[in-house]
């Protein structure tokens, strides 16, 4: 039995939640697991389907952390378990065990600088596992980079679910809201520095004096969101950019799979960093090449000039010119059939087998 330990976990919403739910899924069909995750209101209904045991852990956060660490602790005493599976390094603090331990690791969590008191945590942690699952290249030499012993760290992207067929009905809302605009270009994230929307809509004001029908679609929320808005009257682009939240799963993946090009070419704010970006996969099964930063992860999701660019997010005039370059001659057609060809390495059949080599 594995057991894996989650801070994120359905039926919360979110990239890691998807992550982990993803990891867990798979593996309870080559494996005999169970899952200890942070309690969720709406958790009964959601736990009653899965075909494995999830244990839920409630309270304020740092008692939640011991309490959850303690019922791990005492688990293991009673039961034939063959490792720890954390999604977190955090999740893996107190836990006292001489099984073996594996830990993923995203960018941020880890981008501390070296010597001060959370990258010791860090360090300790890290350098006591069996194995640190890295993201991607660029979060695996940021670990090293950190003080993570280089022999532990082995990359494993992130795993996808094949995409669902989009039915007929959302198509037609999606084009009877976009009518003529093209090309269209779309972000799906959370509105932080980190993702850089800010510059796509710099890029946007100059990009429309040569395609004036193109359209900008933003699908999220976040603390960013009013400025961004603020942004986009102040440069007279309302027309162009659509703002959506709080959207179906359905209506959003349609909204993709009718854009031409996936924009987040992300940046490094703070310690904040894209570790590797599994939207940019996500629109590529939908045929929609993506454009990324060069700072951070996003090269392990992105072929440069293949399934997409790679650009500067803090160079304005790379960002635009990058764009410009999809958009000309339409290359995101062929840049897109590509990027969905490429999609299929991750799915998560293909990623458990990854898995599977370092636990066995």
């Amino acid at each position: 039995m594995y057991l894996i330990v989650t801070r994120s976990f359905p039926p919360e919403i979110g990239g890691m939640q998807s992550l982990m739910w993803g990891l867990a899924n798979e593996m309870s069909k080559n494996f005999m697991i169970k899952v200890f995750a942070d309690y969720h209101e709406d958790h009964k209904e959601f736990d009653n389907k899965v075909n494995f045991s999830i244990e839920r852990v409630g309270g304020i956060k740092f008692l939640r952390k011991i309490r959850k660490a303690q019922l791990i602790n005492e688990f293991i005493k009673d039961n034939k378990v063959e490792g720890v599976i954390a999604d977190h390094w955090k999740s893996l603090e107190l836990i006292k065990t001489s099984k073996k331990k594996f830990c993923l690791i995203h960018g941020k969590e880890i981008n501390h600088p070296f010597g001060s008191g959370q990258n010791k945590r860090i360090i300790k942690i890290l350098n006591n596992v069996d194995k640190v699952i890295a993201n991607s290249e660029y979060t695996k030499n940021l670990a090293i980079q950190n003080g993570v012993n280089r022999d532990k760290v082995i990359v494993i992207n992130p795993g996808i679910n094949p995409a669902k067929e989009l039915n007929k009905k959302s198509l037609a809302q999606v084009e009877s809201l976009l009518k003529v605009k093209t090309p269209r270009l779309i972000t799906v994230s959370r509105f932080d520095k980190r993702k850089n929307h800010e510059k796509i809509i710099m890029a946007l004001r100059n990009l429309k004096q040569i395609y004036p029908d193109i359209v900008y679609i933003c699908i999220g929320y976040g603390d960013e969101l009013e400025n961004i808005k603020r942004l986009v009257k102040e440069l007279d682009l309302s027309a162009q950019v659509m703002f959506f939240k709080d959207i179906t799963e359905e209506l959003r993946n349609a909204l993709i799979a009718k854009s031409n090009i996936f924009v987040m070419p992300s940046i490094i704010h703070k310690t904040s960093v894209e570790g590797f970006g599994i939207a940019y996969v996500e629109a590529a099964q939908y045929s929609v090449p993506s454009l990324g930063g060069k700072d951070g992860g996003a090269s392990d999701a992105i072929q440069h000039e293949n399934t997409g660019l790679i650009c500067d997010g803090n160079n304005l005039d790379d960002i635009y010119s990058s764009l410009n370059s999809m958009i000309e001659n339409k290359k995101y057609f062929i840049l897109g059939k590509n990027a969905k060809q490429f999609s299929n390495k991750f799915y998560w059949s293909n990623t458990i087998e990854e898995y599977k080599k370092i636990l066995q």
